[in-house]
């Protein structure tokens, strides 16, 4: 496990290397103030608890009055006076009277209506501004402050400028100190300015979009019938230019920023004065968000890292994918609740691209892997097991279990008689040559019924059917193809003969039983292989075939599993060493007369009946003369005959002492 998780690893920790290079470019902080976005359109309430109302400088304004912008400021002074008369708890003009007006009076009209506000305990503050003057030398901000007229009337000032990100959208709260918002704050008593300090990265948390605030157009102040008396009592009454229309965009220097909520197909733009507004608002609540500390994202990034990698060794791919969405999902569902419950801002980008990269790295290291894998698959398998059975292993690897199973298989073990004789008179070029045609010819046919060539000793084959693959007629097709490699041996012994050389014939032995499949092997070298007690059993069986006088000889545990089509002749009952269970052993014949007559001989033996199982012994031989098998038995029973009463004796003989 150690080391098999370096390489996915390796692979997860350059794809972070990857991620991390992006996170600091303009296109991943356009990602994450869109992710911002999402979340303040999903969590915005739509409504502040501040007694906010904001005037409106807008078309409609424009027509009514009359007047087209900037507005006589005696215009002011009669609003002032109406939200005195009201009893409106502060006032906040987000316009910058920074220009005396072409009539002395106008000014003075306003700062009066200023002071008698001020007079009234109602607070007006107006806004400032900071220009840029950029020099040869040097840049500098310059303070637009307003009319000193106004302000020894009374009035305070803040500055109204904000900072939008690349896209104009207002995120970032500005600093306290000496702004509007703040200023206009500290007059409602509900809790004093934080320290500057304090104001480091905070972000604004939005009420909803244009309108969430009570917006009146600013001439309807200016009309008792429009508004009734009172109704701006205990109110903070802002005032600023609220643009609505294209002529307004192009006439009126619109003070407009874009809104947040256009996430969504909202509505574009955001007015100047509904983000002051805004910021109010999250000064007196202490709504403002705050970043949390930068080791949270790395905390989740770390943490999809010591899951993924792992698991990307152990799992599935499809559960990995699985397990890679959920933490996708959680760290969304974290995001969302730090923003909507605990007014923290956890950017989703960075985890979640960590996330993707690292099952992207981990799924492309299994690939290879699985590609590796299946290339070794099929390189090894191909010397063994037919194309189709390859492909197959290929397309479901789970059906080859590494390392080896118990399974039962039909085992067998093939040999050359002669063989030894053949190749004294060949050079080494040509029993090479001899033992390459022969195996060219049986291999085929092992592959043709399913089976799997274990591999070639000497002049030797081992071979299974029911593994790796499972079987459920793996003795029939092993059967099937011992007859058909007897048949093959036919024309290769023809050839040997016509070139002046010995002939030779071909020795089978099959066993149906339980063993063991797999890779065997060291690390280095392995090869898959059967182990266990039937293997033996095969094997000896090929060489019992010698004692017998038979080309194939089938152990009964492999005759049970065959169909009726298959003829068997029963041979004898063997004792294998180092077992006290008999086996009784079988070889192909098409000649039902010496089926019968064979089963009939081994009954009266095993009955004792000397008399019959002689008598049908004599048959076998008239009709088989020479058999050797016939003739054996007859000896065995010739012996039995010669026991004294109540000896000790059994119908079975030992296999190694055949």
């Amino acid at each position: 496990m150690r080391a098999t998780v370096f390489k996915p690893l390796g692979a997860a920790l350059l794809a972070l290397l990857l991620v991390w290079a992006a996170a600091h470019s303009r296109p991943w902080h356009a990602l994450e103030f869109r992710s911002f976005d999402l979340w303040t359109t999903l969590a915005a309430p739509g409504r502040s608890s501040v007694p906010v109302a904001i005037l409106a400088i807008d078309e409609p304004s424009f027509q009514q009055l009359g007047q087209g912008w900037p507005f006589p400021r005696s215009l002011h002074a009669r609003l002032i006076d109406r939200l005195r008369e009201d009893g409106a708890r502060a006032i906040g003009f987000d316009v910058v009277f920074a220009d005396p007006a072409a009539d002395p009076a106008q000014d003075a009209a306003l700062a009066q209506a200023v002071g008698r506000a001020v007079a009234a305990g109602i607070p007006v503050v107006l806004a400032s501004s900071r220009e840029k003057v950029d020099s040869a030398s040097a840049t500098l901000w310059t303070e637009v402050l307003p009319l000193q007229t106004l302000r020894d009337a009374g009035a305070q000032h803040g500055d109204a400028g904000v900072e939008p990100d690349d896209d104009f959208v207002v995120r970032r709260m500005p600093p306290s100190a000496g702004r509007f918002a703040a200023t206009l704050a500290q007059h409602l008593g509900v809790r004093p300015a934080p320290a500057p300090s304090a104001d480091a990265d905070r972000l604004v948390a939005y009420r909803g979009p244009r309108g969430s605030f009570d917006t009146r157009s600013y001439y309807q102040a200016l009309e008792p019938d429009l508004l009734p008396a009172g109704y701006f009592r205990g109110k903070v009454v802002l005032v600023g230019r609220s643009a609505l229309t294209a002529s307004e965009l192009q006439h009126s220097q619109a003070d407009l920023f874009n809104a947040p909520f256009a996430a969504l197909g909202g509505e574009r733009l955001f007015p100047g004065v509904e983000l002051q507004a805004t910021l109010l608002d999250n000064h007196v609540t202490g709504a403002a968000l705050r970043p949390v500390p930068e080791g949270w994202s790395l905390a989740l990034v770390l943490l999809a890292l010591a899951v993924l990698v792992p698991a990307s060794v152990r799992w599935h791919p499809g559960t990995v994918a699985g397990l890679a969405a959920g933490l996708s999902g959680a760290v969304l569902l974290l995001s969302w609740w730090l923003f909507a419950q605990a007014r923290l801002w956890l950017p989703p980008l960075l985890p979640l691209a960590a996330v993707v990269a690292i099952y992207g790295a981990t799924a492309l290291v299994a690939y290879a892997t699985a590609r590796r894998h299946a290339r070794q698959v099929r390189a090894m398998f191909a010397q063994y097991v037919p194309p189709e059975v390859v492909q197959r292993l290929i397309a479901q690897p789970e059906l080859l279990r590494l390392g080896g199973e118990t399974r039962e298989v039909t085992l067998l073990f093939t040999d050359l008689a002669n063989f030894t004789t053949l190749s004294e008179q060949l050079s080494a070029e040509q029993t090479v040559e001899v033992l390459t045609g022969y195996f060219n010819a049986m291999t085929p046919l092992i592959h043709a019924t399913g089976g799997t060539v274990d591999k070639f000793i000497g002049d030797a084959v081992m071979a299974f059917w029911g593994a790796p693959l499972p079987d459920a007629q793996h003795a029939e097709h092993a059967v099937r193809a011992a007859i058909a490699m007897q048949q093959a041996m036919v024309p290769l012994v023809a050839a040997l003969r016509s070139r002046g050389l010995p002939s030779i014939h071909m020795r089978i032995g099959l066993h149906t039983g339980r063993v063991v499949v797999g890779n065997v092997g060291s690390e280095q070298r392995f090869s898959y292989t059967a182990i266990g007690d039937a293997v033996n059993l095969a094997a000896r069986l090929e060489g019992a075939n010698k004692a017998f006088g038979t080309g194939i000889l089938v152990s009964g545990a492999t005759a049970a599993q065959l169909p009726d089509d298959i003829a068997l002749r029963p041979l004898d009952d063997v004792i294998v060493k180092g077992k006290s269970e008999p086996v009784r052993v079988f070889t192909p014949c098409d000649d039902a007369q010496v089926c019968q007559l064979s089963h009939a001989a081994l009954q009266a033996f095993h009955a004792r009946a000397w008399d019959e199982a002689s008598t049908h012994l004599h048959a076998l031989l008239q009709r088989l003369p020479g058999d050797t098998t016939a003739q054996r038995l007859l000896e065995r029973l010739q012996a039995a005959r010669t026991l004294p009463p109540g000896a000790a004796w059994s119908p079975a003989v030992a296999l190694d002492k055949l």
